[in-house]
C-alpha cells in the first residue's frame, strides 16, 4: 500500500478546493462564534464520526451523526481557513505522523473504503479535530492555578545585582543601552509570577522544515495544519500536555481558538507532563507579520526546538540571525534533523556531523559526552523514526523543571555581554598620589604661591632691617617708601596678560587630570568625568585669586624674634656713641671743652662702625626666620589651592570614579565574578 502525504491531498484537490476555502475564509468570525456558543451550551464533549456527503448546490455538504442523533449542516458552519484544514489523526485512516491510504483516480481507497475526495473529506473531518482539542482545552481554564517558578539564590542574586546595575546607570547611560537588561529584568519577573511546573517549548524552523509535522507528531494528533502551499502555518499554535498552562500561554498571546490539548494518553501524558508546546509560523516566512510572530515568542519561551532539513540546514538566515545571537542558550536549545527519510544510506550521519561543524563555528556548544549543550538529533516526522527518542529527550527536560531558570540565566549573560563595552575595562583606572599632587602643583604655579612665599621672606627682612638698621639708613629708606610704591605686599595680578595666563594653567591642569582620571575607563564613564572636571573648572580661577589677595600673608606685621630688642639696644648704644663723640669733639672745637681728639674720635668711629656691623649682623641673623615665614605663606596658598581645586574638580572626579567602581563590582555580580578585570 502506498503512503500519500498531505501535501498529495492538497495537490489532488487544488482545483476543487478553490470555492471552499473562499467560502470557508469569509466565514470565519461566524465559526468562531458558533463554537463559543456550542461550548457554553453543551457543556461537555459529543464524540462524533464524520463521513463524506455528496456535493451538490453551490457548496459541499457534510453528514453528522453523534450520539445525541444526526443532522445535515452546511459547510458554511466549518471551521476558519486557519483551523478547519487541521487533520484527525483517527479518521480517514490518518496515522500520528499524518500519513493517509493512497486512492485511484476515481476516488476509491486501495483497501475498498468509502469515496474519499482528498481536501474536501479532509477538511470536514478537520472541523471535529478543531472542536475536540478546543473544548478539552476549555476544561483547562477551571484548573488551579500551578505554583509559581522559584529561582535559586544564586540566579536571584544575579538579577538583584542587575537591577541595582541599571539603576545606578540611567543617569550615565543612555536608555537604548539598557533596555535589553531591562527587558530581562520584566521578563524574569513576570515568568517567575508564573507556573514553575510547565515548560514551554517552542518548535521553530524554516519554510518546509517539517516542524508542524513535527509537532503534530509529538501531539499524537493533526493539529498544526501541513501542506505545499507556503507558508502554511500563519500563527502561532499552543498544545499543552497538563492543566494549568493558560497564564503561561497567554504571556505568548495566543488566543484561546490556537489553543490545543494532545491526544488522551495515558502514556504521553506521564511522559511529558507539564509540556507547552508552541509551533511558531515560519522563522524565514515573506510575511513581515509571521517573522515578527517568530522573533516575539522566541524571547519568551523555555526553550526551543530547531528543525532543519537537508537541503536548508545551512541556511545563512537561521545561523546568522538566530543561531548564533542565541550561542549562549545552548542548555535550552534542540536542534533536529528533519526528513531523514529523504537521506539515502549514510548521508544523515554525514549531514548530522556537518551540521554539527555549523553549530561549532556559531559558537553553540553541544551536549555531548555529558557536557552541558544543545542536543542535536535526526529523525523524520513523515515515518516516525526518531520521534520516540525526541518525546524520551523532552520528557526528561521537561521533568527536570529547570529549563525556565536555565533560560533566564542564558538571558542574564547575553545581556551581560551586551554591556561589557560599558562596564568591564582591562587596565587600573583612578587617580593615584601622584596625579592629585601634580594637580595641587599646577594649582599653586597658577596662583604664583612660589612668588607668594619669596615676597613674604622680602617683606620678613625688610622688616628686620628696620628694626636693626642704623638711623640714618632707617631716614633713607622712609623717603624711599614715601615717594616709591610699597613693597614686601602679595603682588596681585592686574595685568590683563597675567590673568591670561593664569587662566590658561588653571584649564591646562583641569583637562591634565580629567585625562588621567579617565584613562581606560568605557566610554561612557569617561566622558562622565571628563564633564565633572569641566563643570567644576567653571569659576576656579577666579577662586584661585581670592585665595591668593586672602591668604598670601596674614594681617598684621610678621612677627619677631626674641633677639630683635638686643639688636635695637645696641644699635642705639652705637648711635648714642656717634652723637656722644660728636657733641664732644664740637664741644672741643668752639673751646667749650678742653682739647682732647682719642676719646671723641673713639666714640665716633666705635658708633660708626658698630652700627652697620650690627644691622650686617641682624641681616644674617635673619634670613632663617625670613626664610621660614616665606615658606609658611607658601605652603599656606599650596594648601588653599589645593582645598580649592579638590572641592571643585577632584571630589567630583573622585564621586564619578566611586560610581564607576560600584557599578563594576555590581556588574561582576552579574557576570557571575567577584570583580572584573582592572
Amino acid at each position: 500500500m502506498t503512503a500519500v502525504t498531505d501535501q498529495d491531498h492538497t495537490e489532488h484537490a487544488d482545483h476543487t478546493g478553490d470555492a471552499v476555502n473562499e467560502d470557508n475564509e469569509n466565514n470565519d468570525n461566524d465559526e468562531n462564534n458558533d463554537n463559543k456558543d456550542d461550548d457554553s451550551e453543551n457543556g461537555l464533549l459529543k464524540d462524533a464520526i464524520f463521513d463524506t456527503a455528496a456535493i451538490s448546490g453551490n457548496g459541499p455538504y457534510r453528514e453528522r451523526t453523534s450520539k445525541g442523533g444526526g443532522t445535515d449542516e452546511p459547510d458554511a458552519a466549518q471551521a476558519p481557513a486557519d483551523r478547519e484544514r487541521d487533520d484527525h489523526a483517527r479518521v480517514a485512516g490518518a496515522d500520528v505522523s499524518g500519513r493517509t491510504e493512497s486512492t485511484d483516480p476515481s476516488g476509491r481507497t486501495e483497501s475498498g473504503d468509502a469515496w474519499d475526495d482528498g481536501l474536501i473529506a479532509r477538511r470536514v473531518i478537520e472541523g471535529a479535530a478543531a472542536e475536540h482539542a478546543a473544548m478539552v482545552e476549555a476544561r483547562g481554564h477551571n484548573a488551579p492555578p500551578a505554583a509559581p517558578l522559584a529561582y535559586d539564590g544564586p540566579l536571584r542574586s544575579r538579577l538583584d545585582a542587575l537591577r541595582e546595575l541599571v539603576g545606578l546607570s540611567r543617569t550615565r547611560l543612555d536608555s537604548r543601552t539598557l533596555a535589553e537588561a531591562g527587558r530581562v529584568l520584566d521578563e524574569a519577573a513576570a515568568r517567575r509570577r508564573l507556573s514553575g511546573q510547565h515548560t514551554v517549548v517552542a518548535i521553530a524552523g524554516a519554510t518546509g522544515s517539517g516542524k508542524s509535522q513535527l509537532f503534530n507528531a509529538l501531539a499524537g494528533v493533526t493539529i498544526s495544519e501541513t501542506g505545499v502551499r507556503r507558508p502554511t502555518t500563519a500563527a502561532p499554535i499552543a498544545c499543552s500536555w497538563s492543566d494549568g498552562s493558560a497564564s503561561l500561554i497567554e504571556r505568548l498571546g495566543i488566543p484561546p481558538r490556537l489553543r490545543r490539548r494532545p491526544l488522551q494518553s495515558a502514556e504521553s501524558e506521564a511522559q511529558l507532563r507539564g509540556l507547552v508546546l508552541i509551533d511558531l509560523p515560519d522563522h524565514d516566512s515573506a510575511a513581515v507579520q509571521h517573522r515578527e510572530h517568530v522573533d516575539r515568542i522566541l524571547a519568551l519561551v523555555d526553550a526551543v526546538i530547531w528543525v532543519v532539513d537537508p537541503e536548508k540546514y545551512a541556511d545563512a538566515v537561521l545561523h546568522e540571525r538566530y543561531l548564533r545571537p542565541m550561542a549562549g542558550h545552548a542548555e535550552v536549545m534542540f536542534v533536529v534533523l528533519n526528513q531523514t527519510d529523504r537521506l539515502p544510506g549514510e548521508a544523515t550521519e554525514q549531514v548530522l556531523d556537518d551540521l554539527r561543524r555549523l553549530l561549532d563555528e556559531d559558537g553553540i556548544a553541544l551536549g555531548e559526552y555529558g557536557e552541558p549543550g544543545a542536543t542535536v538529533l535526526a529523525l523524520s516526522a513523515l515515518t516516525g523514526d526518531g520521534v520516540g527518542e525526541l518525546r524520551e529527550l523532552l520528557g526528561q527536560f521537561v521533568g527536570e523543571r529547570g529549563a525556565p531558570a536555565r533560560r533566564i540565566s542564558a538571558d542574564l549573560d547575553a545581556a551581560a555581554a551586551g554591556l561589557w563595552p560599558v562596564y568591564a575595562t582591562r587596565r587600573r583606572t583612578g587617580l593615584n598620589e601622584e596625579a592629585r599632587d601634580e594637580f595641587a602643583a599646577r594649582l599653586a604655579d597658577a596662583v604664583g604661591a612660589t612668588a607668594a612665599g619669596e615676597a613674604a621672606e622680602r617683606a620678613w627682612l625688610r622688616n628686620a632691617n628696620k628694626a636693626c638698621g642704623t638711623p640714618w639708613l632707617r631716614l633713607w629708606r622712609w623717603y624711599q617708601d614715601r615717594y616709591e610704591p610699597a613693597t614686601g605686599r602679595l603682588p596681585l595680578r592686574a595685568q590683563a596678560d597675567e590673568e591670561a595666563t593664569a587662566r590658561q594653567r588653571v584649564e591646562q591642569a583641569v583637562r591634565t587630570l580629567s585625562d588621567r582620571a579617565s584613562a581606560g575607563l568605557p566610554a561612557p564613564w569617561a566622558q562622565a568625568v571628563r564633564e565633572a572636571a569641566v563643570r567644576g573648572s567653571q569659576g576656579l580661577p577666579e577662586a584661585l585669586d581670592q585665595l591668593a589677595a586672602r591668604a598670601g600673608l596674614p594681617p598684621g606685621r610678621p612677627p619677631r624674634p626674641g633677639w630683635w630688642p638686643a639688636a635695637v639696644l645696641a644699635q642705639a648704644a652705637m648711635t648714642i656713641l656717634q652723637v656722644v663723640g660728636g657733641l664732644w669733639l664740637l664741644g672741643q672745637i668752639i673751646g667749650f671743652m678742653a682739647p682732647n681728639l682719642g676719646v671723641p674720635v673713639l666714640l665716633m668711629v666705635t658708633g660708626i662702625v658698630g652700627g652697620p656691623l650690627v644691622e650686617w649682623s641682624c641681616r644674617m641673623a635673619a634670613r632663617g626666620p625670613a626664610r621660614r615665614y616665606g615658606m609658611d605663606a607658601e605652603r599656606r596658598l599650596r594648601e588653599a589651592a589645593a582645598g580649592c581645586g579638590r572641592a571643585r574638580v577632584l571630589d567630583p572626579v573622585a564621586a564619578e570614579l566611586l560610581r564607576y567602581r560600584e557599578v563594576r563590582e555590581q556588574y561582576g555580580r552579574v557576570v557571575g565574578v567577584g570583580a572584573t578585570s582592572g
